[in-house]
């Protein structure tokens, strides 16, 4: 005569009633759980990439623009027109780029006569800085931390030793 476990045989409907009630209540959270973990990392990921793309095309910008405003300031026949073409340089880099030209400063340095720009194989140092603002934010948003990230890029050139001889 086979021995009968009561005890278990008690368990056994529960546990297979515990299954058959957890598996219906658990229809369907899979995917709100994947939803809502993946919303809680995409999110920042994408304006991870949103902010770094903003701040690579500023900084290739800036250094484009630094390089290009030297170029055409040590070409040119005075340094007034030196100083202009290097702001047309300036805005047509920046322009290309997608940055706002009233978040940029322009600096012009000259060595060795720090007054006298066009000398023959002087040095010229364009220096560029760009502020540029974290997407997406309001500008009337106030945090404790900045809201731009700063970006500076410089250019050295030689003024050509034939310069005067035109």
């Amino acid at each position: 005569m086979p021995r009968s476990n009561r005890c278990a045989e008690r368990r056994r409907p529960a546990q297979s009633r515990l299954r058959g009630t957890r598996a219906a209540d658990d229809r369907g959270s899979a995917s709100l759980e994947f939803l809502t973990a993946g919303m809680l990392l995409l999110v920042p990921l994408i304006y991870l990439v949103l902010a770094l793309g903003a701040i690579q095309s500023a900084a290739l910008a800036a250094e484009g623009a630094a390089r290009q405003a030297a170029r055409v300031f040590v070409q040119a026949e005075s340094t007034p027109a030196g100083s202009a073409a290097a702001e047309r340089a300036l805005a047509l880099a920046l322009a290309d780029h997608g940055v706002q030209a009233s978040d940029v400063a322009l600096s012009i340095r000259c060595s060795p006569v720090p007054t006298q720009c066009h000398t023959r194989r002087g040095w010229v140092t364009v220096e560029v800085s760009v502020r540029v603002p974290l997407p997406l934010l309001p500008p009337v948003v106030e945090f404790g931390g900045p809201l731009s990230v700063p970006i500076d890029a410089s250019a050295t050139q030689q003024v050509s030793r034939f310069w005067g001889a035109r």
